[in-house]
């Protein structure tokens, strides 16, 4: 097993946000039939979280459309930040040791091809924060639509102590 986040000889992810600016949000109820993260042995599965602020979507529509892809792009980053909440809630974020995989689904227009640099806002989030441990598998998909509008969507797997 690697070393954990935070803790001796690990990351401070508590810090780091801190001195990042940064402050985990509430966890975002879940919007249907599901829970916002489980575990299961040492890993922790998050469900798909959307960009909400205080339960409202600061931006709504297709990528390439209505929405920028740098505008995307810090939705991601929103998106990647309420997950670390949904962990937080869960197992707290100093037993986590390693962002496993990232999956991201960006509502894009036709022709649309910067699904990359779009989730890139959510991944470089985990760089900020955890450093080396933060690198991950990553999936980015263009999809029709997304709940709510949303133009962005992220899913989190990570690995816990």
């Amino acid at each position: 097993m690697t070393t954990p986040i935070s803790g001796e000889g690990g990351v401070d992810a508590y810090a780091r946000l801190a001195e990042l600016g940064l402050t985990l949000p509430k966890v975002v109820p879940p919007l249907a039939a599901y829970v916002p993260a489980v575990q299961t042995g040492n890993y922790v599965y998050v469900s798909g979280q959307l960009p909400l602020v205080e339960g409202k979507l600061p931006q709504a529509g297709k990528v390439g459309a209505e929405v920028t892809e740098e505008q995307a792009a810090e939705l991601a980053r929103l998106c990647a930040l309420n997950g670390l909440a949904a962990i937080e809630s869960l197992v707290g974020l100093g037993r986590v040791v390693k962002i496993v995989k990232l999956t991201g689904f960006v509502a894009s227009a036709p022709g649309f091809t910067g699904q990359p640099a779009v989730i890139n806002g959510a991944s470089n989030l985990f760089g900020e924060v955890f450093g080396e441990q933060g690198r991950h598998a990553r999936s980015a998909v263009g999809v029709a639509e997304l709940p709510l509008n949303s133009p962005v969507e992220v899913e989190i797997i990570a690995e816990v102590q």
